[in-house]
């Protein structure tokens, strides 16, 4: 079991919060791991975005046209869902890091196991902005390149379900991707104020959600990048966790997070 405390802006909504809960919209989230410094990637969303000023990973709401061919077939399986919404969701975790990041989970069809190496010229930036416009998907820039998904890069971590009392919630499947050779994640979202990247040790000195600081601490246990590999094959992405928010007689608020670990 694990306590964690709101930022002040979240408790005050879980004290005043009276009313029916909205229905949590599907979503995916990607920590971008570098494998040789195990920092991970984040960015402050900009105080006008839903959860305004907390770090967070790139991610955001599962879209209709995020159903791209993978490469792994279990994907049912390990998130919990059917299989068409489990390509979706996928799908829209791979979008996500190439909007907010300009990073692609991606290589030859013909070399499936071989990622492609630098994204960021302008030929690049201009199919990035079509993506983020909707005026293109990630499958068809995939198409027009003869490239297809390196969906086997995407490591499943966990599912978090937003609290009751938000006027805005997810239902957040977390993926943990390693940063592919010759790629570098660059600050193109227009979502956030700032970016970093983080020793997950240091988390806990930054402003953020309870799932992006307890993903964090759970990778601050690992030295090396094949041991989190290793682990995700064993985490649970299907079964979500719901946080309980308590608020004590003087006011305070707290986070309760009961989990088995495998």
């Amino acid at each position: 079991m694990t306590n964690l405390e709101l930022p002040e802006a979240l408790a005050r909504r879980a004290r005043e919060f009276t009313g029916t809960p909205v229905p949590a919209r599907p979503a995916a989230t990607v920590a971008l791991l570098h494998p040789e410094t195990l920092q991970v990637y984040v960015l402050r969303r900009r105080t006008t975005m839903a959860f305004g000023g907390v770090y967070a990973f790139p991610g955001g709401g599962v879209s209709p046209d995020d159903q791209p061919e993978t490469l792994r077939a279990d994907w049912a399986a390990r998130l919990g869902v059917p299989d068409e919404q489990a390509h979706a969701v996928v799908g829209a975790a791979a979008r996500e890091l190439f909007e907010e990041a300009g990073v692609l989970l991606a290589g030859r069809a013909d070399e499936p196991d071989h990622t492609i190496g630098n994204v960021g010229g302008d030929d690049w930036e201009d199919e990035r902005a079509q993506v983020v416009a909707r005026q293109l998907n990630l499958s068809e820039v995939l198409a027009r390149r003869g490239l297809r998904l390196r969906d086997d890069l995407l490591l499943p971590w966990a599912r978090w379900i937003t609290p009751e009392f938000e006027p805005r919630r997810f239902d957040t499947w977390f993926f943990v991707a390693l940063l592919p050779a010759g790629q570098e994640a660059r600050d193109v979202s227009g979502e956030a104020d700032g970016t970093a990247w983080i020793r997950p040790a240091d988390a806990d000195e930054l402003t953020m959600l309870p799932p992006t600081r307890v993903l964090l601490r759970e990778l601050s246990a690992y030295e090396r990048a094949d041991e989190i590999v290793a682990a995700s094959a064993h985490r649970d992405a299907a079964v979500p966790v719901m946080p309980r928010v308590e608020v004590a007689e003087d006011g305070a608020v707290t986070v309760t997070i009961s989990r088995s670990d495998p």
